[in-house]
């Protein structure tokens, strides 16, 4: 199977159909003033949007029969374009961040990766909270567990735990999503 060149155009056309393209034998049109012309031939249609200088766009191909507007189709695209891209600055990308820490973090470094972990949640990102063990650390999990769930609690306010605490090899792994989405 052949496959397309990169920079060749893409084989399949996407967007409504315009002008000559509308293949339907008769079709409901809609004037460029946005009031209702009737059922109409696509000859015809293609006349009156001549006369007007604009041209025949399909709107509702599924219709039947199918709705054409006359308009100017590259205003339409474009402002289709800005709602596109306005949805798309709208629109928040949840991060997972990971906050790693050991069955014996002191008091001190655990404020520290919680400071961090409630800016994380703050932020609306998830956090994926590591507690990875060593050696012989292996042979009291339950200290890991109770640190877990010591984060869980002190996280209660700004997220909620989305996956207990489970082992996963040597180390333990629990997910917080955040509160407000």
């Amino acid at each position: 199977m052949a496959r397309r060149p990169h920079h060749a155009p893409p084989t399949r056309d996407t967007g409504p159909r315009v002008n000559e393209r509308v293949r339907s034998p008769e079709i409901r049109l809609i004037g460029a003033e946005g009031e209702n012309v009737g059922v109409v031939t696509p000859e015809r249609g293609m006349e009156l949007a001549e006369a007007a200088g604009l041209d025949l766009v399909e709107i509702s191909p599924n219709a039947s029969p199918p709705v054409c507007k006359i308009m100017d189709f590259g205003k339409f695209k474009y402002e289709q374009q800005k709602k596109e891209s306005e949805a798309r600055k709208k629109q928040k990308i949840i991060e997972v961040k990971e906050v790693k820490f050991r069955p014996n973090t002191d008091t001190h470094d655990y404020e520290v990766k919680m400071r961090n972990v409630t800016k994380f949640l703050g932020n609306g990102d998830k956090v994926k909270i590591t507690l990875r063990f060593r050696g012989r650390e292996m042979a009291h999990q339950e200290l890991g567990r109770r640190l877990l769930e010591r984060v869980a609690e002190d996280t209660t306010e700004l997220g909620k735990v989305d996956s207990i605490p489970k082992m996963e090899g040597r180390q333990m792994v629990m997910m917080i999503n955040p509160l407000k989405s």
